[in-house]
């Protein structure tokens, strides 16, 4: 079974977003982050964006059309949108109700995991 061109390519989007947004707090950014003291904000919301960015593209080449693997990739790529995104929001903005929808994000990630896991034990 061929894998989801659509899911391959926002696998892919995402891992170059997660190593540019990386490159971009680091150094375009670097000086305002440090003058709010948002650093590690934009930090936390890189190294959760990049590996679940591998684990994209890992069910989207390996998962097939599995109706759990397909909601675990669903799952995955909400969550690095909500955590990271709204991580990544806050750092730039400073709009602190955000730090609210962040946990949606991860509540998210987790329930990718936990289908994996699920659907992993069937096998």
């Amino acid at each position: 079974m061929q894998p989801s061109p659509l899911r391959l390519r926002l696998s892919a989007l995402m891992g170059f977003l997660a190593i540019a947004l990386g490159a971009f707090g680091a150094h375009l950014l670097h000086d305002r982050l440090a003058a709010t003291g948002r650093i590690a904000t934009w930090e936390t919301a890189v190294q959760y964006h990049l590996p679940h960015a591998v684990v994209l593209l890992l069910l989207a080449l390996f998962a097939g059309e599995r109706p759990a693997m397909v909601w675990a990739w669903r799952l995955v790529f909400a969550g690095i949108l909500i955590f990271s995104g709204s991580l990544y929001v806050l750092a730039l903005t400073g709009i602190k109700w955000l730090g609210a929808i962040t946990p949606i994000g991860g509540l998210s990630l987790m329930m990718g995991w936990l289908l994996l896991a699920i659907d992993a034990k069937k096998k």
